[in-house]
C-alpha cells in the first residue's frame, strides 16, 4: 500500500479518538472566541488589533477589555454550562427531548430573577443576587416536575409532558409579576430573551466559579449517569441507587443552568439541543461526551453572539437606525427551534 492510499485511512483513525476529537473542538472555541471579540461595534478590527497587542487608545482599551473581553469569556462559560447541563438532564432523565427549557429548570430560574427584581432584592447589575434567586427558581421548577412525575419519572414520555406542564406554568407566573411589576419589563427582558449585552467582569468572576464547581460534580457523575441512561432496572442491577444518583444529577443540571441565566438569561434551546451533537460527535461515554458538551455548548453560544453582533451593524445600515441590538437569545431561538424539528422528525422516523 502506498503512502498516499494509507493517508485517508490514517486520518479517519485518528479522527476517531476523543482526544483528536476534543483539541479540534479547542481549537475551534478559540477561533469563534477571536471572532466574537472583533464582531462589536465602536472598535474597528485594527483597534482590537492594536489593543491586544498591548497598545490602542484608552477609548479602544477599554471598549476591548472592559466590554468585549468579558462578553466573551461570560458567553463562553453560560453555552458550556447550558451544554452540560443539557446532557446530564438527557441522561437522567432518559429523554433525548428534555434539556432546561422544557424540564422547568430554566423557567423556573427566570421567574426566580424576575421576581427578585419585582421586588427590589436583585437587579442585572447584582450578578450575585440574581444567581440566588435564580437558584431558587431553578430548584422549584424541578422540584415541582419531580412531584408531578411521581412513580413515573422514570418514564421519558410522561416526564415530558409535565416538563412542558410545569414550564407553562412557570412562565404564566412569571408574566403575573411583570403584570404586577410593569416597571421592571425593561430590565428583566434581557432575562426573557436571553442576551450577553452588558456583561462586565464581576458577572465573569462570579460566574466562572460557579460553572467550574458544578460542571466537576457533573462530570464525577458521568458513571451515575451512564447507568441511568441504560434505564433504572439495568442500574439498580449494575449496584446504583437509581433514585439518588438521579437526584444528584438534577442538582448539578439545575445549579449550572441557574448560573447561565443569572448571567445572560434564558437562552433558548442551547441546553436541548447540544448534547445531541456531543453524544453523535463523542459517543455514550459521558467521561468524554460531557467535557465535548462543554466545548460545544462555548462554541454555540459565542458564535451565536458573534452572528448576533455582526447582524445587528448590517441592521442599522440596512434600516438607518441609530443603534440597533439583536439579541443572542433570539437567534439561539430560531435556529434552535429548526434544529429540534430535524430532531423530533428523525426520532419519528426511527419508531
Amino acid at each position: 500500500m502506498s503512502v498516499s492510499e494509507a493517508a485517508p485511512g490514517t486520518a479517519r483513525q485518528a479522527w476517531r479518538s476523543p482526544g483528536v476529537r476534543l483539541g479540534a473542538l479547542v481549537v475551534l472555541v478559540a477561533a469563534i472566541a477571536c471572532a466574537d471579540l472583533f464582531a462589536g461595534r465602536g472598535v474597528a478590527a485594527g483597534g482590537v488589533r492594536a489593543v491586544l497587542l498591548g497598545g490602542g487608545d484608552p477609548m479602544a482599551q477599554h471598549i476591548v477589555l472592559q466590554l468585549r473581553l468579558p462578553r466573551l469569556l461570560v458567553a463562553l462559560v453560560a453555552g458550556a454550562s447550558l451544554g452540560v447541563a443539557g446532557l446530564v438532564l438527557q441522561s437522567a432523565l432518559r429523554n433525548p427531548l428534555a434539556g432546561p427549557e422544557v424540564t422547568g429548570v430554566t423557567p423556573g430560574a427566570v421567574l426566580g430573577a424576575v421576581a427578585a427584581t419585582g421586588l427590589g432584592l436583585a437587579g442585572w447589575d447584582s450578578p450575585a443576587a440574581v444567581v440566588v434567586a435564580a437558584c431558587l427558581g431553578g430548584f422549584a421548577g424541578a422540584g415541582l416536575l419531580w412531584l408531578l412525575a411521581g412513580r413515573e419519572k422514570g418514564d421519558p414520555e410522561q416526564t415530558a409532558v409535565y416538563g412542558v406542564l410545569v414550564s407553562a406554568v412557570l412562565a404564566g407566573l412569571t408574566a403575573v409579576v411583570l403584570l404586577v411589576a410593569p416597571g421592571e419589563l425593561g430590565s428583566v427582558v434581557q432575562w426573557l430573551i436571553g442576551s450577553t449585552e452588558g456583561r462586565v467582569w464581576e458577572h465573569w468572576h462570579l460566574l466562572w466559579p460557579w460553572a467550574a464547581v458544578w460542571g466537576a460534580a457533573a462530570w464525577l457523575l458521568a458513571a451515575p449517569l451512564t447507568l441511568l441512561r441504560c434505564g433504572d432496572e439495568q442500574a439498580s442491577a449494575a449496584g446504583l441507587d437509581a433514585g439518588r444518583g438521579r437526584a444528584a444529577a438534577l442538582v448539578c443540571a439545575v445549579a449550572l443552568t441557574a448560573g447561565a441565566v443569572s448571567a445572560v438569561g434564558a437562552l433558548g434551546f442551547v441546553g436541548l439541543l447540544v448534547p445531541h451533537l456531543a453524544l453523535a460527535v463523542f459517543g455514550a461515554d459521558l467521561r468524554i461526551t460531557l467535557p465535548g458538551a462543554a466545548l460545544l455548548g462555548a462554541v454555540v453560544v459565542c458564535g451565536a453572539d458573534a452572528a448576533a453582533q455582526l447582524l445587528s451593524r448590517l441592521l442599522v445600515v440596512a434600516l438607518d437606525a441609530d443603534r440597533l441590538t439583536l439579541p443572542v437569545g433570539a437567534l439561539t431561538t430560531f435556529v434552535g427551534a429548526g434544529l429540534l424539528l430535524v430532531v423530533a422528525r428523525r426520532r419519528a422516523d426511527e419508531r
